[in-house]
């Protein structure tokens, strides 16, 4: 499949119906999407007949181009119920619902007392090492209460994921996140410099759109010397 075509299908399926700002969601454009799933696919073979997971997966923009580029199962995780919704309808809508098990859970759990964040252990446990491949556009982090949560999104992905993990940051972070992803144990390659389109979804938006760079992230797990 041509990057075009993949693009021109991903650009059916439904983003968020009423998208909500604490979880930081904004939609995976079909450009940025099919950009990931065809550079996973055709320069590194991380997608064709293998099982991958999808932390934060919202609507399913990312799980369905798996779909498509032949991954041989999906799991596609979020939060919100809504998202999920939507999600399943998008994996019916593409006939993928075979391929594409979605799951409520929280990547990430909020200390009652300091309202911090930290891993949820209890799900990063269960699905260490369940997948070949792990694939993630997380939230940056920028809105109050969020600060790291898009290094932890990262973190959970290392563990879930035996060989590759491909993620959207912030270029602002790059430098952080290397050092992150090498203290790890991971090997981190900047595979594209991305534009991230930002729409006006919010009450507190002013503009139209608004232009983020984000890097596309390739970690693959050292091997041992």
């Amino acid at each position: 499949m041509k990057l075009k075509q993949l693009e021109g299908y991903l650009g059916d399926v439904a983003a968020f119906k009423e998208p909500k700002i604490q979880l930081e969601q904004y939609p995976t454009t079909p450009h940025l999407a099919s950009r990931i799933l065809y550079t996973a696919e055709t320069s590194f073979g991380d997608i064709e007949g293998k099982a991958v997971v999808d932390l934060g997966c919202g609507c399913g923009m990312l799980s369905v181009a798996a779909s498509i580029m032949g991954a041989s199962s999906v799991v596609a995780i979020d939060i919100d119920a809504d998202a999920l919704e939507t999600a399943r309808e998008n994996t019916e809508e593409f006939d993928v619902g075979a391929v594409v098990d979605l799951v409520q859970a929280s990547i990430c759990e909020r200390d009652p007392g300091t309202a911090e964040l930290s891993l949820n252990a209890d799900l990063v446990a269960k699905m260490a090492g369940k997948f070949d491949t792990a694939i993630l556009n997380p939230p940056f982090g920028t809105k109050p209460g969020n600060k790291g949560i898009d290094v932890l999104f990262l973190q959970a992905a290392c563990a879930m994921a035996e060989g590759a993990v491909y993620s959207l940051h912030k270029s602002s972070t790059r430098e952080y996140l290397v050092k992150k992803a090498q203290a790890w144990g991971f090997d981190c390659q900047v595979l594209a410099e991305l534009k991230f389109d930002l729409p006006m979804m919010y009450k507190f938006h002013k503009k139209k759109s608004v232009d983020i760079d984000v890097d596309l992230l390739r970690l693959s797990r050292r091997a041992p010397i």
